[in-house]
């Protein structure tokens, strides 16, 4: 029986909401902040960021962001 090598954790987060302006990444509002989740890996982060933005595509000030948890915490992921 062999077992799958287990996969490095690279964590991802999902956030989003209205914006105070187009021309900036400003939240008009962040008690209204949408916290979409953490997710394991850049792929399982942009499925659900995808499904997010098209939920609001008719909201032009609404934007959702992938944010890599694991570069803030780990600045040597960033490098491979």
């Amino acid at each position: 029986m062999s077992a799958e090598p287990e996969q490095k954790q690279l964590l991802h987060l999902v956030l989003g909401g209205e914006l105070a302006s187009l021309e900036g990444i400003t939240f008009k509002d962040l008690a209204k902040l949408d916290i979409v989740g953490v997710f394991p890996n850049y792929a399982s982060a942009h499925t659900a960021w995808k499904a997010k933005a098209q939920q609001t595509v008719d909201q032009a000030q609404t934007r959702y962001f992938i944010v890599h948890l694991h570069r803030l915490l780990d600045p040597e992921t960033a490098k491979s």
